[in-house]
């Protein structure tokens, strides 16, 4: 029969169990193993990686909780952080006695993804930016510097028509022209 606990009341419960189990407590064991090995034995099957090794790994997980348990100060922490660091530092020592990580062959491993351009798009978008440049050195200096200062700084016509003194429509007229000169040396 299980019944619904509050959190704080299961904390209690379990770290009045560990107080009980480092008195020398069996039945407290006991208790503690059967709310908390799920939970400890998932933590050792995933370092560990193998069942055997997590069931023989979370085995001297108890073993060490039987011995240590007197040492446990529920102020220091609660108590399923306090069991949850035995289980993982066990498994951890397991895994660093067996000397190697188990590995797998390249095939199994995921594609990753590269969003960069390939060399070929890179070294296209380079060309394409030097012919921009190019096709821009090649049009009427006003109009050029218009289209720069609007198009690269982000000033609006308003702005460049009063920079340069002129009126809205002549600044416009400047760089549509500038525009039309800058599309036809791009398309040749």
């Amino acid at each position: 029969m299980t019944t619904n606990i509050a959190p704080a009341d299961a904390r209690a419960q379990l770290a009045a169990l560990l107080i009980r189990v480092g008195d020398g407590d069996r039945a407290a064991l006991s208790d503690v193993y059967r709310r908390t090995s799920a939970k400890l034995f998932g933590i050792c099957l995933r370092i560990c990686g193998e069942r055997q090794a997590a069931e023989d790994v979370l085995q001297e997980v108890y073993l060490t909780v039987w011995k240590r348990a007197a040492g446990y100060e529920p102020g220091r922490a609660s108590p399923i952080t306090w069991l949850a660091t035995i289980a993982r530092n066990r498994a951890i020592d397991w895994r660093r006695a067996q000397g190697t990580r188990p590995t797998a062959p390249i095939d199994d491993a995921a594609p990753v993804a590269d969003d960069r351009p390939g060399a070929e798009q890179v070294m296209l978008a380079d060309e394409a930016g030097r012919r921009l440049h190019f096709c821009l050195d090649q049009i009427e200096e006003r109009a050029r510097a218009a289209i720069r200062t609007a198009f690269f700084d982000g000033v609006t016509y308003v702005e460049l028509a009063e920079r340069q003194g002129v009126p809205l429509g002549t600044m416009k007229s400047w760089v549509r022209r500038g525009l039309m000169r800058l599309r036809e040396c791009v398309e040749q």
